[in-house]
């Protein structure tokens, strides 16, 4: 049976790689988390001392970074686990402010499009469906409310030993929202054939079971 891709789109934490995680898990595929690309890119950015605000050299700069995106879902730049650090509350902000640069965008587009030719891959992120998969069967929208996310981001920090402040986060998360959908290039926007699924009030196993019953609907299998 031929493999397809499967797009997950929606804000910061409304858990869209857990469940890309999960998905995989259950069918077999691998999870290209495309956050984790942009996280790596502000990070390399912020340790070269490059402005987030100078386009020409982090362009420059991904041509030369080593990126591996590992199949058990670790992140490697220059040969370091990146991991956790891509995860912080300022690498999570700096990583909307990079993801504004056009040549940015394309050059990651173009990089996530090759890796996932074949099929077998779940992506997750802002563009997935309107930009990166324009052409993928299973398209979910994930949503849930600022303060559902901001709670969720405080568990998360915690349990990998991060320092986390709810409000402080949850601040950061209504920023970071706003700047998605209002930039410039490839906003945050649901596509037009994309299921929608609220997960505020909605647990782990309730949303994979939901995605899942949407893969039936549009594949069959």
């Amino acid at each position: 049976m031929k493999r397809f891709n499967i797009a997950i789109d929606g804000p910061s934490a409304a858990g869209k790689s857990t469940i890309a995680d999960i998905l995989a898990g259950k069918m077999g595929y691998t999870h290209l988390d495309t956050g984790a690309m942009y996280r790596s890119v502000a990070l390399q950015a912020r340790n070269k001392g490059i402005s987030l605000e100078n386009e020409e050299d982090i362009v420059k700069m991904i041509a030369e970074m080593d990126l591996q995106m590992m199949a058990d879902g670790r992140v490697i730049l220059d040969g370091k686990d990146v991991s956790d650090t891509i995860r912080e509350n300022e690498i999570s902000m700096m990583a909307s402010t990079v993801s504004k640069l056009k040549g940015c965008r394309s050059a990651l587009v173009e990089m996530q499009q090759k890796i996932c030719k074949d099929g077998g891959y779940i992506l997750d992120g802002r563009d997935i469906g309107t930009v990166v998969l324009k052409d993928a069967p299973v398209k979910i929208y994930m949503v849930a409310s600022p303060e559902a996310r901001a709670q969720r981001r405080v568990l998360q920090n915690k349990e990998k030993g991060i320092e986390a402040d709810y409000d402080e986060i949850l601040e950061d998360i209504k920023k970071r929202d706003y700047q998605d959908m209002h930039r410039e290039v490839s906003p945050l926007s649901k596509a037009e054939d994309a299921v929608e699924i609220d997960t505020s009030d909605m647990t782990l196993d309730e949303v994979t079971e939901r995605v899942l019953e949407i893969i039936k609907e549009k594949t069959g299998d």
